[in-house]
């Protein structure tokens, strides 16, 4: 049965604070993966309305494939060090991009995208996929933003299988 998230109005922070547990109490019980991060990014995107929330997986150590997401139609397969997520993958750290345009490289899925956050996720010390979010405002997102969802990140690293 489908879980209603309870969301309080307030900062981002707050909001985060409020989210992250939730989020947690809804994927423990699940043991599927594709299914905690459908969700996930579902409830990312349902709570701060973001213009796209998704997955990507590291495939043959070679590129990102598409994993679950919710928004419009997306690139399939990014390149190491490509765009923002293969970058993300290959530094093995979050970016924070305020205007996606001045990125070098930047793999436009989407001229509606004006700024993004890639998380990416571990197992074993090793990226395994990473957490594309991005916004149709400028600007959009921040220090609590890579706080929280680099928190979130190591939520999902828990239940992934090993």
């Amino acid at each position: 049965m489908a879980e209603e998230l309870k969301i309080t109005s307030g900062s981002r922070q707050e909001v985060y604070e409020s989210l992250l547990p939730q989020i947690k109490s809804l994927i423990e019980p699940e043991d599927d993966f594709i299914a905690n991060c459908a969700n996930i990014a579902a409830a990312l995107r349902q709570t701060f309305g973001f213009f796209w929330v998704g997955f990507y997986f590291v495939k043959n150590q070679e590129e990102l494939v598409l994993g679950p997401f919710q928004g419009d139609i997306a690139c399939t397969r990014i390149r190491i060090g490509k765009g923002v997520c293969g970058t993300a993958w290959e530094k093995e750290e979050t970016i924070v991009v305020e205007d996606v345009e001045a990125f070098p490289g930047h793999i436009a899925c989407s001229a509606l995208s004006k700024s993004e956050i890639v998380v990416p996720i571990f197992k074993n010390n090793v990226v395994v996929a990473v957490l594309d979010i991005d916004s149709d405002k400028l600007n959009d997102f921040g220090e609590v933003d890579k706080i929280y969802l680099e928190k979130l990140a190591l939520i999902i690293s828990e239940i992934i299988a090993s």
